[in-house]
């Protein structure tokens, strides 16, 4: 804030001050306003574009799920036509012989058997099941009366049908597939194929997004939540009510209404709900609807939205912010430089009629002020000089430090591969002297690779210090474990004999990039070994576990520990017990992680130190 000259028999202009005072009044207040505007806006932006990058995801696995759920119903589908045309199923809707049904029954049994359907059975025209795949067990379909059931009536009628329903006699659901035997003026009978999808259910519980098939009422046939099933999604007209309770299609189910609520429609196929799952509270998901071909059915697909919009919105605005902060501090800086400017004129004034009126009063006294009031000046001038030489040497220092940190963490990160490259160029002097001309290609091979990779960590620290993110892929975890053993055995060949790398196995894919998790893994164990020194005993253990969602890289080692001091700031930067340390090692590398959603754990004691790094799967 500017400040009135001191000087004596002067006061700068109230006016003056005021107008100063208004001014940054209007452009802090201008300044938030702004701040609000773009906060506001990041918000809109970064939900929207988040969800509609979840809704390209989701469609995309919605259409996988239902090109599934279509090539699972299409295997059954042929098996009532065969059937309606065999034989043995004529010869024992025909005669009704106790043979014929028995042949047919052994007939059932085996087809049931390599068709993975649940039960076959053939029914009479009066509506009584004459033969059943399951004829030899207590609950055997054999005598039951079917005459109620509209896939029996409709397939009568119209020679085909199917019908999701729950067993009247197994109580479990399936759809049932049914065709008529012979003509439709002397019918001899219905084929029922009943297909259940319990295996269909049970891959999608394993996925832990809820997904569910509904009929052309809205009931859930088919879900990945066995307590939804027989649910719906809206109202029923009570008509088809009363029909559906009639027919027992859903049992004694009392088809309430899903726990889904207060829908925001995106655009066709696409809505906000708010949605209780079992076990967990009210949470946001973006409900996607995909048609079932050659069926009434419809598929719905949940997916979460809080965490990923959160996380959305957060980024734009630090981003929103990083762009406007400096913008508006340039404009803070112009606009305290131009009120300098018109103070300094204003002042100048007020000085030059004030000595006019002491010229008139008294010219000796005004004399004398107007010598003080002149080496006054000269060192004001002597220092804001001075001041904005001492502003451009921060200005400077600050570059320094910056430039600094860069090159720091650039000869860090590069250490080990220069190290190996240089180890490989020895082996390669020894291999010329010895006229081995295939190692030195090999080695020098390898010195090429490692010189671009060189060239990769590089661009990835710069990526670092703008705090970019490499977009992370699926990589398999095995050959990361490798590749950093393989960077370490030419700095420690005689020291890896401590080395105990319990190696996963391949197809173990997590979220990542191979150089950047590489480098993680090079830090632990080199910081590992290097703790370990020449220790007779020394021993570093590499164990891979993992659980649904995450893959764990244990590293530990029988080390002395870290004191509890260096424990607390062990993630600071530059922060380090090493001589030679820079202290940005575990900086970089937790970085990296929380990069890819993961984190880094460590325990210590007098017994060793176990670093855990924790990575997100790679959903397969």
């Amino acid at each position: 804030m500017l400040q009135r000259p001191t000087m004596p028999g002067y006061a700068a202009p109230q006016d003056l001050i005021r107008r100063v005072r208004r001014t940054w009044f209007l452009f802090f207040v201008v300044a938030i306003v702004i701040i609000a505007a773009a906060l506001a806006g990041a918000e809109f932006y970064g939900r929207r574009s988040a969800i509609e990058a979840l809704e390209s995801q989701g469609r995309t696995d919605a259409n996988l799920k239902v090109a599934l759920l279509t090539a699972v119903l299409e295997r059954p589908r042929a098996l009532p036509l065969l059937l309606s045309e065999d034989q043995q199923v004529l010869d024992a809707l025909s005669s009704a012989n106790s043979q014929a049904i028995e042949i047919l029954n052994r007939k059932l049994e085996r087809l049931v058997t390599g068709t993975q359907a649940a039960v076959l059975y053939v029914v009479r025209p009066d509506g009584i099941a004459v033969s059943a795949s399951n004829w030899r067990e207590p609950l055997s379909f054999v005598g039951n009366d079917y005459n109620f059931r509209d896939y029996f009536r409709r397939a009568m009628e119209q020679g085909t049908a199917e019908q999701f329903a729950l067993g009247s006699v197994s109580k479990r659901p399936g759809l049932f597939i049914s065709r008529r035997v012979g003509s439709a003026v002397a019918p001899l009978g219905v084929v029922v194929v009943k297909m259940e999808f319990d295996r269909l259910e049970t891959d999608w519980q394993s996925a832990s997004r809820p997904v569910y098939v509904t009929d052309n009422h809205g009931v859930v046939l088919i879900t990945s939540i066995p307590s939804w099933r027989f649910m719906t999604s809206g109202a029923i007209p009570q008509q088809d009510l009363a029909s559906i309770r009639s027919s027992l299609q859903f049992g004694d189910a009392p088809l309430a209404p899903l726990p889904i609520k207060n829908p925001a429609i995106l655009n066709p196929g696409a809505s906000i709900v708010s949605a209780v799952l079992p076990g967990s509270g009210e949470a946001k998901y973006l409900r996607l609807l995909a048609a079932v071909p050659t069926t009434p059915w419809q598929l719905e697909y949940l997916v979460p939205i809080e965490t990923p919009v959160a996380s959305a919105v957060q980024t734009a605005r630090l981003t929103a912010l990083a762009f406007l902060l400096p913008v508006l501090a340039i404009a803070a800086f112009l606009l305290r430089r131009r009120q300098v400017s018109v103070m300094r004129i204003a002042t100048e004034q007020a000085m030059r009629e004030e000595l006019e009126r002491r010229v008139v009063e008294r010219t000796e006294d005004l004399s004398r002020a107007r010598d003080r009031l002149q080496a006054e000046i000269s060192d004001h001038r002597d220092t804001e000089a001075k001041l904005q030489v001492v502003q451009q040497e921060l200005v400077q220092a600050n570059r320094l430090a910056i430039l600094g940190q860069v090159a720091a963490g650039v000869a860090h990160e590069i250490n080990q591969p220069v190290a190996t490259i240089r180890a490989y160029a020895d082996n390669a002097r020894v291999f010329l002297e010895r006229k081995q001309t295939d190692p030195v290609e090999e080695n020098l091979g390898a010195i090429a690779a490692l010189t671009e990779r060189i060239g990769t960590i590089t661009e990835e620290l710069k990526a670092f210090a703008r705090k970019g993110r490499v977009a992370p892929e699926p990589v398999d975890l095995r050959g990361v474990i490798e590749g950093a053993i393989v960077l370490l055995r030419s700095r420690f060949s005689g020291q890896l004999n401590a080395l105990d790398a319990q190696l996963p196995p391949p197809g173990l894919f997590v979220m990542g990039n191979r150089i950047r998790l590489e480098q993680i893994l090079i830090n632990l164990l080199q910081n590992a070994l290097e703790a370990l020194g020449d220790r007779s005993d020394a021993r570093v253990e590499i164990t891979v576990t993992e659980t649904s969602d995450e893959a764990a890289i244990a590293i530990s080692d029988n080390g002395p520990g870290i004191p509890p001091a260096i424990l607390d700031s062990l993630f600071t930067p530059f922060h380090t017990s090493k001589e030679q340390g820079l202290g940005l090692g575990l900086v970089i590398s937790k970085d990296i992680v929380a990069d890819y959603g993961g984190r880094i754990e460590v325990s210590s004691s007098d017994r060793g130190t176990c670093f855990t790094v924790y990575l997100l799967k790679a959903k397969t």
